[in-house]
């Protein structure tokens, strides 16, 4: 699939009609995620034909794009349940089959399935300090192979070095620098919208032995959101 074209696509999901402020809900805009997942397969081969975790997933639109690259099993996961319910719809919208389980990341207990990427728009910590390691310690926890996430450019020195030291990462790297259009979501915002640096990184996670990097969903099944 062509980049215009995946763009084109996650262009018609649904968003968020009555975004958390507490969970830090921002759209993934058609523009970065289709490049985040075009960059992931085409550069490092880590979509077609791979397991794909998708943290926060929020409306879905990671777990879509790495779908409609054609990865081999897809799992979106998210705290909230009426995200969840839209990314259900757009995953049926387009006679995708994706696996969305509802749970905090941070509580996550995994074993079984094999996990090669993680694909993430994870909170950036403005409103929970340290929601945005969680994420990325999570994610290297489960990956195989590696973890693609958005974070503020601004945080660039403190993700590497906590990544690297704490985090099981044997690499940190910044792919390139993006602008996040963020438009005017909630009350305090004052503009009607504003653009933020932000970063594409991907993270490596240090080889582990076949017993610890077995992850799965298998203990979650009983949180699925059935289509």
């Amino acid at each position: 699939m062509k980049l215009k074209q995946l763009e084109g696509l996650l262009g018609d999901l649904q968003q968020f009609t009555a975004p958390k402020v507490e969970l830090e809900q921002y759209a993934t805009g058609p523009h970065i995620a289709s490049r985040m997942l075009y960059t992931a397969e085409n550069s490092f081969d880590d979509i077609t034909g791979k397991v794909v975790a998708d943290f926060g997933c929020g409306c879905g639109t990671l777990s879509v794009a790495s779908s409609l690259l054609d990865a081999e099993h897809v799992v979106g996961i998210d705290i909230d349940p009426q995200s969840l319910e839209l990314a259900q719809e757009n995953a049926a919208d387009l006679e995708l089959d994706i696996d969305l389980i509802q749970c905090d990341i941070k509580n996550l207990n995994l074993r079984g399935l094999l996990v090669d990427s993680v694909v993430m728009n994870p909170p950036f910590g403005t409103s929970r300090k340290g929601a945005d390691m969680e994420f990325i310690s999570m994610g290297l926890k489960v990956a195989t192979r590696a973890v693609y996430s958005l974070h503020k450019t601004s945080t660039r020195e403190h993700i590497k070095k906590v990544a690297l030291r704490n985090c099981n990462a044997i690499s940190a790297e910044v792919l390139c620098e993006l602008r996040y259009n963020l438009p005017r979501t909630y009350k305090f915002h004052k503009q009607n919208e504003v653009d933020i640096a932000v970063d594409f990184w991907r993270f490596v996670p240090r080889a582990r032995d076949e017993g610890s990097t077995a992850s799965s969903v298998t203990n979650l099944k009983q949180r699925r959101m059935h289509r």
